[in-house]
């Protein structure tokens, strides 16, 4: 051990106990902290599309939901075919078209509620089945 200016310092070439992070242990660190929090943010983004995506679905579900009890409250046999309705929920317009089809029993008919987007993009498609009075 050499005294340099009255203080220890070890000899050339021998290390203490003490030592530090390399820079490149430190730039392997901060990549992988990185990567780690670009997928949390992906994964963010993610949740934040299903939750809009949700909303959109549930008021879709309502507007079909509403066609589909008007025709149970009004004791309505809807007969074969198509018909168009619009709704607005939330704020939003809504398109939907309701198909009945026959069933194998004649006192029942099927009715699908189709329920778009205001641009014709396909949200939702409810089915009930209605019987004669």
């Amino acid at each position: 051990m050499r005294i340099a200016g009255g203080l220890a310092t070890p000899a050339a070439g021998r290390r203490t106990g003490r030592r530090g992070f390399t820079l490149l242990e430190v730039l392997v660190a901060l990549a992988i902290v990185a990567i780690a929090l670009g997928a949390g943010l992906r994964a963010a983004g993610a949740l934040t599309d299903n939750a809009a995506r949700l909303g959109e679905v549930v008021a879709a579900q309502w507007c079909a939901d509403n066609q589909l009890t008007q025709l149970r409250v009004t004791h309505a046999f809807p007969g074969i075919g198509e018909s168009d309705f619009a709704c607005e929920q939330l704020g939003r317009a809504y398109r939907g078209r309701l198909l009945s089809r026959a069933t194998p029993n004649p006192s029942f008919n099927r009715v699908d509620a189709i329920v778009s987007d205001a641009d014709g993009r396909p949200l939702l498609t409810l089915s009930t089945v209605i019987g004669r009075r």
